[in-house]
Parts: C-alpha cells; sequence; structure tokens
C-alpha cells in the first residue's frame, strides 16, 4: 500500500513570520509525548497546550494526530540522514572488487557515525523513546522508519559484512551479524540506563563515547578473522 504523504504547510503559505519556528516546537513536544505514552493515548490537545499554541493552528499545519505521529517520524528520519549520510554514500560507492580491508574500513565508519548520532548526541535523546516505541508496538509511522532509515541501515551493514566474511549479499550469517552489530548500539540508546549503572556512568560525554567505538571497532575488527 503506497504511504500517504504527510502534508506540511510552508512560511508562506501559512502566513506566519515564525512559521517553521512554531512547527518545529510542536514537533518536538509532540515527540516527547508520543515517547512517553502511546499514540492512542496521547491528544493533539495535550501536545497543543504543551507547545503554546491553538489546537487549530496544529490542526492546520499537520492535518491532525495521524499526520503530526507522521511528521514526527519524517523528522526523525531527517536527522538521521543528515548525520549518517555521507559514510553511507561513501559505503555505497564501493565496487564489487572492494577487498575485505576495505569493506571493514566502510562498516567502521557507518557505526562511527550511528554511534555518534543515536548514543553521543543530545538530539537523539528527544526522539529515542520514539523511535523505541515503534519497534515494541509498530504504529502509522512504523513504515515510514523501516523503509527510510531501519531497512538502509540494515541493507548496507549487511552488504559490508558479506564482504568482510567472502560470502553472498543474500547470506543468512551476514544479515544476522549485522543486525547483532547494529543492536548493539541500542544497549546505549534505549538501554542507556543499564549501561550507565553497569559502567558507573552518569552521562556519555566525548570520553565515554570514545571507548564505546574502541569496543565497536574491536568487534569489528574481530569479524572474519581466524582466532
Amino acid at each position: 500500500m503506497p504511504r500517504k504523504p504527510v502534508r506540511t504547510r510552508s512560511v508562506a503559505t501559512a502566513g506566519y513570520p515564525k512559521g517553521e519556528e512554531t512547527r518545529q516546537r510542536v514537533l518536538k513536544v509532540a515527540l516527547r509525548a508520543f515517547g512517553d505514552a502511546s499514540y492512542k493515548v496521547v491528544t493533539t490537545r495535550r501536545i497543543a497546550e504543551a507547545a503554546g499554541v491553538s489546537l487549530p493552528t496544529l490542526q492546520y499545519y499537520f492535518d491532525g494526530k495521524e499526520g503530526l505521529y507522521r511528521a514526527c517520524a519524517e523528522a526523525i528520519v531527517q536527522r538521521y540522514r543528515r548525520h549518517t549520510q555521507a559514510a553511507a554514500v561513501a559505503a555505497a560507492a564501493m565496487g564489487h572488487d572492494g577487498t575485505a580491508e576495505t569493506a571493514r574500513l566502510h562498516l567502521k565508519a557507518v557505526i562511527h557515525a550511528l554511534a555518534g548520532l543515536l548514543i553521543g548526541s543530545r538530539e537523539a535523546e528527544g526522539w529515542a523513546q520514539f523511535v523505541a516505541r515503534e519497534l515494541r508496538d509498530p504504529g502509522p509511522a512504523f513504515e515510514i522508519l523501516y523503509e527510510n532509515l531501519w531497512r538502509p541501515g540494515v541493507l548496507t551493514t549487511t552488504r559490508l559484512m558479506a564482504r568482510i566474511l567472502h560470502v553472498p549479499e543474500g547470506n543468512p550469517a551476514a544479515r544476522i551479524r549485522a543486525l547483532l552489530l547494529l543492536s548493539s548500539l541500542l544497549a546505549f540508546q534505549s538501554g542507556r540506563s543499564i549501561a550507565f549503572r553497569t559502567m558507573g556512568w552518569s552521562t556519555i560525554g566525548r570520553h565515554q563515547l570514545a571507548m564505546v567505538i574502541s569496543g565497536l571497532d574491536a568487534e569489528i575488527d574481530s569479524i572474519g578473522r581466524k582466532a
């Protein structure tokens, strides 16, 4: 089924000098609200009040709750692409004659970009719970996130993993290793409270992020190597 596009209003069309600022404020509040509670529980009235806008203004920009929910997912995808596109494009440009070591370097670059966004960025904290909720209980935003975020990430990682392991890209082992590597990032995002307790951390700053990336590099370096 074709995905219904999210309707947005331009600042000029809306007639508000600060229309985009208002729209972004509503999105920020909505991401938090939908992360804290289920889609069914959250109301647009509650979001409008928290964002300091009228309900008709919210309706005008987003066409109601489902439109707002989808817009939240689209915003997450845009931020994800902004942080990871360079590494993903470079990995995609690797030809079929690329060596396992070249693939390993590209895989590290992709994972570094993801770790920097998902673990080391305060920006991600605002929408981590939204994504986690969609993983647990898929709603109207699941297909947007899957097709534009999760699927491309898994395919890129699987392709690089297959090259490192010297197996076809469709090999189940390569897919499983790719999923496990990507899932390890969630230990420091949706599982952050457990990670903090285990590591004795109160935050993830530059030093902590460097330690996590070092561990990820070690894991990638071990792939396909004989003990």
